[in-house]
């Protein structure tokens, strides 16, 4: 089930929000845990074992690690720490990463492993590091124990965050468990969040998806460069709707239960840098490796070459929590090389230049970046970027670019100016300002234009694809290092 579904929309949420509110305020945990877990076991209904296995695991290591603390059994309670840890990490190991191990090993050693044969649990990237977090926050006084097995589970399988973020740490909604004031003001923000994100999922997302699919099934030898990078574009802009969107629709739903949630983007594609940049985009993401990998290993505090060796790990682990699959390892180690230049050679150069020509750079990098994330397959993602850069017969351009251009223009066009902070400058300040009955008529407009627009695409379309989602699936068809 994913929210951009009419099942989710129709059946689930008003099914869940009424006995949220009808039920008693002391069983609304409860009703968000049962809620979760039912979301969750609806597509997985086996691998729902799994998030009751960590919640219960986490649930005592915090326990553990609480009571030899206020013994003072110090070396107890990390290791209470460190089994929550190894517990998790083993999850995510066996199940994501299992198989690419054994993969690559065979063809390096000649041997024959098995491959773990299992689909990848959905959302096990999130919870697994939000759990983490919890006994690392108890460990470290940043957190008090959750001795309430319900608001703790409640935590880690919350619906509204749980298969696609944004990652919340314990410490961020401890308070909000405990005790939570749900508010008209805050449900009617939430609604307005909520139908602003499937707005960028379902309207735009879902749209420039088509385009970048219709052009990665052709031959990419058989491309014009245009054609090309036409595609990178629309998969640049189909990957920063669908996720935002989904993080926007996440935050949404949070503040109809009475959650505020950190925000997961700030639109990223404004920025004059790759260090602002990935200030900017999956921000939950970047603070948990921050503050639980790089400043740990000692930041920038050990010198500029212990720096840059750390960043180096950061963004190698980066690369690997996104998928099993070199081309995302490939990836993290390009942005990581691109911070490490930043911060040596290209920074103060980069300051001094206008600010149209770091916004170019930056999306130029960024655009290349997304090259290597959209290809599982080395070999096609060899391919598709030799084209990129002229290795074609089919010249810079030609029919197939124009028509796919014409057909896609105003597409391309709404996601470039909704990818920008222009329509909350010119709408949202100037036209209807915060506190005005205007606003007020405007918000109820939007939200119905909006809802009405994504539904008709939801009947009439069967194309509703989740991104994030492609890049957790069937280890089945791991293809380790084809094509290198």
């Amino acid at each position: 089930m994913v929210f951009s579904s009419l099942l989710f929309l129709f059946r689930f949420l008003p099914a869940v929000l009424a006995a949220y509110y009808i039920l008693p305020k002391k069983c609304r945990n409860l009703v968000l845990f049962i809620s979760s877990l039912v979301f969750y076991a609806w597509g997985e209904p086996v691998y729902v074992v799994l998030v009751l296995f960590s919640t219960v695991t986490d649930y005592l290591a915090g326990m553990a690690v609480s009571y030899y603390k206020g013994k003072g059994m110090q070396k107890m309670a990390f290791g209470a720490v460190l089994c929550s840890a190894v517990t998790n990490l083993s999850l995510l190991g066996f199940f994501k990463y299992a198989s690419f191990f054994a993969g690559n090993i065979n063809r390096l050693a000649g041997t024959d492993i098995p491959l773990v044969n299992v689909s990848l649990p959905i959302g096990i990237s999130f919870y697994t590091f939000q759990t983490m977090s919890y006994t690392i926050d108890v460990y470290r006084n940043d957190a008090e124990v959750q001795k309430d097995f319900i608001a703790f589970g409640a935590y880690v399988a919350l619906f509204p965050q749980l298969v696609a973020g944004p990652i919340v740490q314990y410490k961020t909604v401890a308070g909000q468990l405990k005790g939570r004031r749900e508010s008209e003001d805050l449900l009617c923000n939430g609604i307005f969040r909520f139908v602003a994100g499937l707005g960028k999922k379902v309207l735009i997302a879902n749209q420039m998806g088509m385009l970048w699919e219709e052009i990665a099934a052709m031959d990419a030898r058989g491309l014009a460069t245009a054609t090309a990078w036409l595609g990178v574009v629309a998969f640049t802009f189909e990957i920063y709707f669908d996720f935002s969107g989904y993080s926007d629709m996440a935050v949404g739903l949070g503040a109809m239960f009475g959650f505020t949630f950190p925000e997961n983007f700030n639109y990223p594609y404004e920025s004059r840098s790759i260090t602002e940049f990935w200030r900017r985009w999956h921000i939950s993401l970047g603070t948990w490796f921050r503050e639980y990998v790089y400043i740990p290993l000692g930041g920038n505090r050990k010198g500029i070459a212990r720096q840059f060796i750390n960043i180096a790990i950061v963004w190698f682990l980066t690369g690997m929590w996104h998928g099993a699959y070199w081309n995302f390892i490939l990836w993290g180690i390009y942005y990581g090389i691109l911070l490490i230049v930043e911060k040596t050679l290209w920074k103060r150069f980069l300051v001094k230049l206008p600010a149209i020509i770091g916004h170019i750079y930056t999306m130029l990098a960024v655009i290349f970046g997304w090259s290597l994330f959209a290809w599982q397959d080395m070999a096609d993602s060899k391919a598709f970027m030799g084209t990129m850069f002229f290795q074609t017969e089919a010249g810079l351009a030609n029919q197939q670019t124009m028509y796919l251009a014409y057909s896609y223009f105003c597409i391309i066009l709404i996601a470039v100016v909704f990818s920008s902070q222009i329509p909350k400058k010119i709408i949202t300040a100037r036209l209807f300002p915060e506190g005005t009955a205007r606003r007020g008529l405007a918000d109820i407009v939007f939200v119905a234009a909006v809802s009405a627009a994504c539904i008709a695409m939801l009947v009439n379309s069967s194309y509703n694809p989740f991104l994030y989602f492609r890049f957790y699936s069937f280890f089945s068809s791991y293809m380790g290092f084809a094509g290198i």
